[in-house]
C-alpha cells in the first residue's frame, strides 16, 4: 500500500516515518523546499530522540519520498493524511485555513478512490468541511472517503506512542475506510492495542476531550500546591497518595510552573471555543486555563519576591524548552517566566541542552552558556524550570562557588529540601513546605 503526509511537521514526520517502518511505502509532503532537502538527506529539522535514525533507515530501504509536489504524491497514494497545522487564532479557536487548502488541492489530483484522514487536531465537524471542499473542487466524478484519526504523540516520546499506543481512534462513516485503515495499522494488532472505531465527530471531540482532561489534572494539583504551601502539606506526598487510586492514577499529578507546549494551551483554548459556537459553557476548562496562567504569574513572583528587586541582578535560568526531550518552545513557561525578570530589569544567563538556538529567536537579550556551570557564573538565583536528566544530579559545591547569591528555585520538585538547606541554599520548590 502506498501512503502521502501532507505536512512534514512533527506529527507528519514521525507518522511518515513510523509507518514506513511498517513496510508501508511514504511519500511525505511540503511546501517548505528547503525542510524537503533536509528530509532527503536524513536530516531532520527540529529534535525529537531517535527520529533521525529512523528517518535514515528507511530512506535507505527506499520506503519513504520527500516533495513539494502534491500532484504526485496523490496521485499514487490510497490513503492521504492531512498533518498540516492548525495555529489558534486570537480568539482561541483552531486556525483551519492550512487543512482546507489541502482539502482543496486533494481535490484537484484526484482521479480514483482515495481514503482523506485528518491527524491534525481539528474541531468537531471538520470532517464534514472536509467532504463538502472536495467534492465542489473535483474535477470529475470520484468516489473518495474522509476518517478522522487524530494523533496522541507526546513530544519527545513520539516513536513511542505511535508504535505502542494506548489506542487508535478510527472515525469513518464507511466500512471500506475501516477496512482500508485498519489494514495500515496491522502490525499494531500483534501487541493487541485497542482500535476504537467510531463515527467521525466523536474522533475529533476525542482529542480535545483527552489533552484537556490532562491539563485539567496539572491544573488541579498546582491549585493543591499553592494550598500545601499555605498549610505547611506537602504536594509530592498527597499527589503520591493520591495517584495510588486507581480511579486516578499517577501521571500529570506533578506540581509545577504550569504547562505549555503545542498542544495543552491551543487544545484548551480551542475547546473553549467550540463550547461558545455551540452555547455550551466550559467551566472547568475555563478554570484550568485561567489557573495555568496564575501558575506561571506565581513562579515569577516567587522568584522577584525572593530577589527583593529583579533590577541588576542575574538569574540563571536552567531549561528553556517547555519538556525534556524537545526543543519546542512554544508557551514554554521558561519564555513567561524569563520575560518577566527581563522586564524587571534582571540580566538572564540561561542554558538549555537543545532549545538554545530556538529559543535566541524568541528571546535574543538572554546570555545564552555553554552548560549550567557556565549558566551558574555570577548568579543571584539559580533556577530550574525544565526537568532535563542532566539537571537532576548537579555538582551544588561547585554551584556554590560559581553563584553570587544563595537562592535555588527548583520549580520542578527535583531536589530534597533540607538537602540544599544543608548545604547553604536558601531553597524553594512548588508546594512544599
Amino acid at each position: 500500500m502506498n501512503i502521502a503526509v501532507i505536512g512534514s511537521g512533527y506529527v507528519g514526520l514521525i507518522t511518515g516515518a513510523c509507518f514506513a517502518e511498517f513496510g508501508i511505502h511514504v511519500t511525505c509532503v511540503d511546501n517548505d523546499e528547503n525542510k524537503i532537502e533536509l528530509l532527503k538527506k536524513g536530516v531532520v529539522p527540529f529534535y525529537e530522540p531517535g527520529l533521525e535514525e529512523l528517518l535514515q533507515r528507511n530512506l535507505k530501504a527506499g520506503r519513504m519520498d520527500f516533495t513539494s509536489n502534491i500532484a504526485d504524491a496523490v496521485d499514487t497514494a490510497l490513503v492521504i493524511f492531512i498533518a498540516v497545522g492548525t495555529p489558534p487564532r486570537g480568539d482561541g479557536s483552531a486556525d483551519m485555513k492550512y487543512v482546507e487548502g489541502v482539502a482543496r488541492e486533494i481535490a484537484r489530483h484526484i482521479n480514483s478512490y482515495k481514503v482523506i484522514v485528518t491527524k491534525s487536531t481539528v474541531p468537531v465537524g471538520t470532517g464534514e468541511k472536509i467532504r463538502s471542499i472536495i467534492a465542489k473542487n473535483l474535477k470529475e466524478s470520484v468516489d473518495f472517503d474522509v476518517v478522522s484519526n487524530p494523533e496522541f504523540l507526546r513530544e519527545g516520546a513520539g516513536i513511542e506512542d505511535f508504535m505502542r499506543p494506548n489506542r487508535v481512534v478510527i472515525g469513518a462513516s464507511s466500512d471500506q475506510a475501516v477496512a482500508i485503515m485498519k489494514d495500515l495499522y496491522r502490525p499494531l494488532y500483534l501487541i493487541e492495542t485497542p482500535i476504537v472505531i467510531t463515527d467521525i465527530k466523536t474522533a475529533e471531540l476525542i482529542k480535545y476531550a483527552s489533552n484537556a482532561f490532562l491539563a485539567v489534572k496539572i491544573s488541579f494539583i498546582n491549585e493543591i500546591a499553592t494550598l500545601c504551601e499555605t498549610v505547611g502539606a506537602d504536594v509530592q506526598v498527597v499527589a503520591k497518595a493520591m495517584g495510588l487510586d486507581r480511579r486516578i492514577g499517577p501521571k500529570f499529578l506533578h506540581a509545577g510552573p504550569g504547562y505549555g507546549g503545542s498542544c495543552f494551551p491551543k487544545d484548551t483554548m480551542a475547546l473553549l471555543q467550540i463550547g461558545r459556537e455551540n452555547q455550551v459553557h466550559m467551566g472547568l476548562i475555563e478554570a484550568t486555563v485561567k489557573t495555568n496562567d496564575y501558575q506561571k504569574e506565581r513562579a515569577a513572583d516567587k522568584i522577584i519576591k525572593a530577589l527583593v528587586k529583579a533590577k541588576g541582578k542575574t538569574v540563571c535560568v536552567l531549561g528553556l524548552s517547555f519538556k525534556p526531550n524537545t526543543n519546542d518552545m512554544r508557551e514554554s513557561p521558561a519564555l513567561f517566566i524569563i520575560n518577566r525578570l527581563l522586564k524587571g530589569g534582571a540580566k538572564v544567563r540561561a542554558y538549555d541542552p537543545v532549545a538554545m538556538d530556538d529559543a535566541k529567536k524568541v528571546m535574543p537579550k538572554v546570555t545564552y552558556c555553554k552548560d549550567v556551570y557556565d549558566a551558574a557564573k555570577g548568579a543571584d538565583a539559580v533556577v530550574i524550570v525544565t526537568e532535563w536528566n542532566q539537571f537532576r544530579n548537579l555538582d551544588f559545591n561547585r554551584i556554590k562557588k560559581l553563584a553570587r547569591g544563595e537562592f535555588f528555585f527548583d520549580l520542578r520538585n527535583i531536589y530534597e529540601p533540607e538537602r540544599l538547606r544543608k548545604m547553604g541554599f536558601t531553597y524553594y520548590s512548588i508546594g512544599r513546605p
